[in-house]
Formats: structure tokens, C-alpha cells, sequence
């Protein structure tokens, strides 16, 4: 029997979710939207893709959750975009009653999925999905650092002129501008970036990829970044429904780990079948540490507006 996969939202986010997913075959796949003909309209362009691109799955469209039952994975892409001088915060309120719906109605189905959340502002979102769901901790996902670390190892290829594949890039803490690149320990090909990377330019890509997204949004104007926030979230799919033990960077619930509790914060983390099947706690500087939970601070403040309005 197949995997199945719900994708919620089929914007450009979802859609492409629905892309990359179809063309590893990683299984079928229902894309969910509010908007009445859209998701199914796209299912079936994507459908008819397959003998093109040589991928078996079945992909359908639905406006309701019934077609979702029994689901492996579940991608919440739904909400509203960042538009230009919006930051993530100013997205929580909304995005928050999407999300909350978007997991009652999805996890009353399929009861045993694990559920990756993408909807901005990232760490919040998937502190609500965890508190709506019901489901344990490592069944309710953020994707987060893949995204981030990913820009980050672009930058560093694009400045140094090397492969992608041989960069390794350690991100940690909240998605946004807070986020936490950890210099020291990324390479490449095991050589330290502080060896090859000035310092003043290796600031310079630090700043860079903690503002990633505003400068996609900056140039789209109307919109947000969709392919590679698509292409991480799939890859965390394909980890756990391939049971590859890919060891990421994902938005996690913490208990104590670096300090911090009851919150969802980025951290290395490795998802295989059951989800996130261990956190990984490296250790950090102190300096490394202050900002991490400086990062940590600012998803607290917007975790604590939500809890307000969940009273």
C-alpha cells in the first residue's frame, strides 16, 4: 500500500509541496484548499504530469478533509503570505485560526500522522498545531532550519564558487531574524568556514540568510518565497515516510534541551518513521548560547499572545 500525503493549502507553497513530492514518489497525494475548484483543478494538472515526468502516484484535490483519512503526512501550508514590510509577527493572529482549523480538521482523520507545519510565523504555528492536535511531541513538526540552513549553504557555495553538496551548515533557534547560524561548526568539505571566508564577509552571508525571506519578498512584492520552503518541507517528508534517519535542523519541542522548555525552537533533530526520533544537543559557546535564547525570547513573546486567545 501507498503512503499518503494531505498537503493543506494549494498556493504556491502547497503546490509545489505536491510537485516535489509527486516526483520522488514518496506516495499519493491530497491537496486541501478553501477555494472551491482549486485545489482539484491543480490535482489534476499535477496528475497528468506523471507520464511526462515518469512519476506513478495518485494526486487528487478535495475542499473538505474526508479524502485526507488515514494520511501518513501532514503539510499545513495554509495561511496568508508575508506581503513587503510585514514581518512574520505580524502574521500570527491570522495565521493562527487557519492553522488551529486546518489541524482539528486534518488530525480527526488520520489520527496516526505526523504533521509538518510550514504557515508563518514558523515556530508559533507549530506550538499551535501541537496544542491543538493532541498528538506527542515528536508527531507535530516545524519546518524551519532546512529552509534556513539551505539558504545559508547557497550563500557560502555562491561566495567560495563551490558545489552545494559539499557545504555543511549548522542553523538553530527561531525562524526569522533571530535565527542562529552557527559559523563554527559548518564547513565545507569538512574544512572550517573561518578558514576560507573573511570574517567581515562571513557576517555579511550571516546577515544575509536571517533575512532571506524578506529579500524574496522584497523582489516579489506580492508574495513569499514557495520553492525552496516546498522543497524542505519534502524533505523532511521523505525522511520519515522513507525512514531514511536524516539528521535535520527542524523546529522541535523542547523539554530542558539548551535551556529551554515547553517551547518550539530549531534544533538538529533525526526523522525517520515514528517522526523526530531524537534531538541532538551540541554544545554551544556562550555566546551561541545568548543567542539562542535571545531567538528562543521571541517566539516565547508570540506563543504567549496565542495562549491568551486559546483561553
Amino acid at each position: 500500500m501507498r503512503n499518503k500525503i494531505t498537503v493543506i493549502g494549494a498556493g504556491n507553497v502547497g503546490a509545489n509541496c505536491a510537485v516535489w513530492a509527486a516526483k520522488k514518489e514518496l506516495g499519493d497525494i491530497v491537496l486541501v484548499d478553501v477555494a472551491e475548484g482549486v485545489p482539484q483543478g491543480k490535482g489534476l494538472d499535477l496528475l497528468q504530469a506523471g507520464p511526462v515526468e515518469h512519476y506513478d502516484v495518485n494526486i487528487t484535490g478535495a475542499n473538505d478533509y474526508a479524502p485526507t483519512a488515514n494520511s501518513d503526512v501532514i503539510i499545513i501550508t495554509a495561511g496568508f503570505p508575508r506581503k513587503p514590510g510585514m514581518s512574520r509577527d505580524d502574521l500570527l493572529l491570522a495565521n493562527y485560526e487557519v492553522v488551529k482549523a486546518a489541524t482539528e480538521k486534518a488530525a480527526a482523520v488520520s489520527p496516526k500522522a505526523v504533521i509538518i507545519v510550514v504557515t508563518n510565523p514558523l515556530d508559533a504555528m507549530a506550538q499551535v498545531a501541537y496544542m491543538v492536535s493532541g498528538f506527542p511531541k515528536n508527531r507535530v513538526i516545524g519546518m524551519a532550519g532546512v529552509l534556513d540552513s539551505a539558504r545559508f549553504r547557497t550563500f557560502i557555495a555562491q561566495e567560495l564558487q563551490v558545489s552545494v553538496d559539499n557545504v555543511t551548515a549548522v542553523v538553530l533557534g527561531g525562524h526569522g531574524d533571530t535565527m542562529v547560524p552557527v559559523v563554527r561548526l559548518s564547513s565545507v568539505a569538512g574544512i572550517p568556514l573561518t578558514e576560507l571566508i573573511p570574517a567581515d564577509r562571513l557576517a555579511a552571508i550571516v546577515d544575509r540568510t536571517r533575512n532571506g525571506g524578506a529579500e524574496i519578498v522584497k523582489y516579489l512584492k506580492t508574495g513569499s518565497a514557495y520553492y525552496a520552503p516546498a522543497a524542505s518541507a519534502v524533505e523532511m517528508a521523505e525522511s520519515i515516510l522513507r525512514d531514511k534517519k536524516k539528521v535535520l535542523p527542524c523546529a522541535a519541542y523542547l523539554e530542558g534541551e539548551y535551556g529551554i522548555k515547553g517551547l518550539y525552537v530549531g534544533v538538529p533533530c533525526k526523522l525517520g518513521a515514528g517522526g523526530i526520533e531524537k534531538i541532538y544537543e551540541i554544545a554551544l559557546t556562550a555566546e551561541e548560547t545568548t543567542a539562542l535564547h535571545k531567538s528562543s525570547g521571541a517566539v516565547q513573546e508570540l506563543v504567549d499572545v496565542i495562549k491568551t486567545k486559546m483561553v
